[in-house]
């Protein structure tokens, strides 16, 4: 029985590393900047990465940095009640990084990207002064939104990688079930709807 609680660990630690907020808000900009640029290698990177480095890189760089430094316990902030400055920073961060693809004219769907992943992100921080709900959830649960607007009803496979995350969040004892779920409607709800409105 210790073995099977061992390996679960093993896995949903795995499973939360691999799908970490911080790794999908690299790869779910390139995905949908490859859609709004047409295909186009180029403009999908230099959209994709802006879009990467201000939302994930930056707040990330800052999340370890106060990890090393004894600000927090790990580079997840399990503790909610230090997750606020973190989060905060993720906000003005993805601020600066809209404001730069306004300035750069960017494709109009990677405008809606950065637009959902604020709201979400606001919303996120507005719950969490009070309970601990779940980014990761949150996060995944956008990006399996976003990418089935965009290209289709074969991407509702992502839901298999979500309920991944969700599960390991709560066998980790990061999270209860109702805030994995409440994290994984968040996404879709709030963001889903932001994109929608915009692109």
């Amino acid at each position: 029985m210790t073995q099977v609680v061992t390996r679960d660990r093993r896995l949903a630690h795995a499973v939360s590393e691999v799908f970490a907020p911080a790794v999908v808000v690299v790869v779910l900009p390139l995905a949908v900047a490859w859609s709004a640029t047409g295909f186009d290698p180029w403009w999908t990177l230099v959209w994709g990465l802006e879009v990467a480095l201000f939302s994930s890189v930056i707040p990330m760089a800052f999340i370890i940095r106060g990890a090393r430094q004894g600000r927090w316990d790990t580079h997840h902030v399990r503790d909610r009640e230090h997750r606020f400055l973190p989060l905060m920073v993720g906000l003005v961060s993805t601020l600066v990084g809209l404001a730069v693809l306004v300035l750069g004219g960017a494709p109009r769907e990677v405008l809606a990207l950065s637009l959902s992943m604020l709201g979400t992100l606001v919303v996120c921080i507005a719950i969490t002064r009070r309970w601990k709900v779940s980014l990761h959830a949150a996060v995944a649960g956008g990006a399996v939104a976003m990418i089935t607007l965009l290209y289709g009803w074969w991407s509702l496979l992502l839901l298999v990688p979500l309920v991944a995350v969700c599960w390991a969040r709560v066998v980790l004892g990061e999270h209860t079930v109702a805030q994995v779920v409440v994290g994984s409607l968040l996404g879709p709800v709030f963001g889903g709807a932001v994109f929608l409105l915009v692109r």
